[in-house]
C-alpha cells in the first residue's frame, strides 16, 4: 500500500494524476491503476470524479494527513542498518522460460545475501508483466524485451541472447528450413505475445505461405508437440528447452536467423531494497548458462 499512498500524495500535491505522473516517473494510466487499488483497499473513494483536476472528498481530505504521516514514517527506515533490510517481500514477474533456468540460480544467490527476504514470483506474458511493473504490482520483471521500447521511467538490463530456430520431427526429412516450413503444419508460437509476434513478423518477413495448426505461448508446449509428430514450430532455443527431447532435431535459419532477448525491466527508482543485489544475480546467473554452453560446443 506504500506505493498507493505515495502516489496519492503526488496528486494531491500537484493536482492532477498527468501532473503526478510526470513528477514521479508514471504514466497517467498508472497513476489512476494506483489510486483505484488504494480506494479499493480502503473502501471509499478519495477524489471527486469532475473534470481534470484531482479535487478531494472529504474522505480524502481526512486521509492525507495520515497518508503523509506513514510516508514520513517509512522514509525513516532508510537509517536502519543493513540486515534490517533483508526483512521484506520482493515481487518478482517472469516468463515461463525464465523460471525453470535463470531466476532459480539467481534466487538462490539473492536468499544467501538476504536470508530473511520473502520473493512472490508471479508467473506471464510479457505484456500482462510490463503491465503489471507499471501499476506498481510487481518490483521487477525478467521478460522478452518489448518490441515497443523501454518506457522513461524504468531501465532494461540484457541478460540472455536467444537465435530462433526450427524444430521438426526427427523423422521428417530435408534440411531447407524454408521447404519444411511451408510443407508441414506449423505449430504457432502465440501471436499476442512478444516473442510470438517476432515469429509472425517472420513469417511475413520471408513471405512464407505456412499451414497454422496449433498455437500456444508455452514454448515447452510446442517442442512437446513437435515430439509426438503434430507439425514443426520456429522458437527460441531457451535454455529451458535443452536438451531437445527424443525425436525432436533443431534446423538452422542461418542467415535469416533473429533473436529474442530476455532481460529485467525495473523501475528507475525502485523502491525494492534488494533489487540491485537481484540484478547482480540475474548477471550472475546469465553468466554461468553462457560459460556452459561455451564447455558443451
Amino acid at each position: 500500500m506504500l506505493t498507493e499512498l505515495r502516489t496519492f500524495i503526488a496528486v494531491c500535491r500537484h493536482g492532477t494524476f498527468q501532473a503526478a505522473g510526470d513528477r514521479i516517473g508514471l504514466t497517467q494510466s498508472a497513476v489512476s491503476s494506483q489510486i483505484k487499488r488504494l480506494e479499493d483497499l480502503l473502501g471509499f473513494p478519495l477524489f471527486q470524479r469532475t473534470g481534470r483536476a484531482a479535487v478531494l472528498n472529504a474522505a480524502g481530505h481526512a486521509t492525507l494527513p495520515r497518508a503523509e504521516e506513514i510516508s514520513a514514517l517509512c522514509a525513516k527506515l532508510i537509517d536502519l542498518p543493513d540486515e534490517a533490510m533483508t526483512v521484506g517481500m520482493m515481487r518478482l514477474g517472469a516468463i515461463a522460460s525464465a523460471q525453470t533456468t535463470l531466476l532459480p540460480r539467481a534466487l538462490v544467490m539473492l536468499r544467501q545475501r538476504f536470508p530473511l527476504l520473502r520473493i512472490h514470483v508471479i508467473p506471464g506474458l510479457s505484456i500482462a508483466l510490463t503491465d503489471a511493473l507499471d501499476s506498481g504490482q510487481i518490483d521487477a520483471a525478467i521478460i522478452i524485451k518489448p518490441p515497443f521500447g523501454i518506457l522513461h521511467d524504468m531501465t532494461w538490463q540484457p541478460l540472455v541472447r536467444e537465435p530462433y530456430v526450427l524444430v521438426v520431427p526427427s523423422d521428417v526429412p530435408g534440411e531447407d528450413w524454408r521447404q519444411l516450413v511451408q510443407q508441414n503444419p506449423l505449430l504457432r508460437y502465440e501471436r499476442t505475445s512478444f516473442g510470438g509476434r517476432m515469429v509472425e513478423r517472420f513469417i511475413q518477413r520471408e513471405s512464407l505461405s505456412v499451414h497454422d495448426a496449433i498455437e500456444l505461448d508455452e514454448i515447452a508446449g510446442l517442442v512437446n508437440l513437435v515430439a509426438v509428430g503434430a507439425g514443426v514450430a520456429i522458437v527460441p532455443l531457451a535454455e529451458a528447452n535443452l536438451p531437445l527431447p527424443l525425436g525432436v532435431r533443431m534446423i538452422s535459419l542461418g542467415e535469416q536467423t533473429f533473436f529474442r532477448e530476455i532481460g529485467v525491466m525495473q523501475r528507475r527508482v525502485s523502491e525494492a531494497p534488494a533489487s540491485n543485489i537481484l540484478l547482480e544475480c540475474l548477471l550472475e546467473s546469465a553468466a554461468r548458462f553462457a560459460g556452459a554452453r561455451a564447455v558443451d560446443r
